[in-house]
């Protein structure tokens, strides 16, 4: 064989190489990217589902509690935010507004032991309970898939192709500022 040709052969060959380097870290992120936003959906059924749960909860508080308007004023409120919030940082918020009203109502429930021993209360408590364990993990899954995401975009080589295609850190799925605060509600004001 000549020289040329082999020196050809070479230069073929690692063409080939980069270009399956760079096919896969290009299908390594955007696999990563789908898992993202299919982590966020996830979230999304759960805080929908959360959500479903509420008009039943506030309905049954309203049974057994007329003056407590205001906190079921605010747990809707919070609920309708939450449904129309659309970005991450958006729907975090919204969230974390509506698990404060949802705990101030499950505060003055405690003024209730009727309503603390109805059967529909404690099913639908249940749920609730249930169903924020299951944000609360799907919050994790998605964080977790977020910087797997936001480290391989970053990482060299694939930092690259991140580039040339448009791929742009993703945001986290954050609690709000404040929200480690335990809310206060003070009964003694007068409504």
């Amino acid at each position: 064989m000549k020289k040329s040709t082999i020196v050809v052969l070479i230069i073929i060959a690692i063409i080939v190489l980069i270009v399956i380097g760079l096919v896969s870290s290009y299908n390594g992120v955007v696999g990563l990217s789908e898992e993202v936003d299919n982590k966020f959906a996830t979230i999304d059924t759960m805080l929908q589902r959360r959500a479903d749960l509420i008009p039943n909860l506030v309905n049954t508080v309203k049974g057994y509690t007329n003056q407590e308007q205001s906190i079921i004023d605010s747990v809707t409120e919070a609920r309708a935010k939450l449904a129309g919030a659309s970005s991450v940082e958006d729907k975090a918020n919204a969230d974390q507004e509506l698990t404060t009203a949802l705990n101030n109502l499950l505060v003055v429930v405690e003024n209730y032991p009727d309503l603390k021993s109805s059967q529909n209360f404690i099913n639908l408590s249940d749920e609730l309970a249930g169903t924020e364990n299951r944000i609360a993990t799907a919050r994790k899954d998605y964080n977790d898939a977020v910087r797997s995401y936001n480290t391989k975009i970053k990482k060299f080589p694939t930092n690259i192709i991140s580039g040339m295609f448009g791929f742009e850190d993703k945001e986290y799925f954050q609690a709000t500022e404040g929200s480690e605060e335990v809310p206060t509600v003070d009964f003694n004001t007068v409504q």
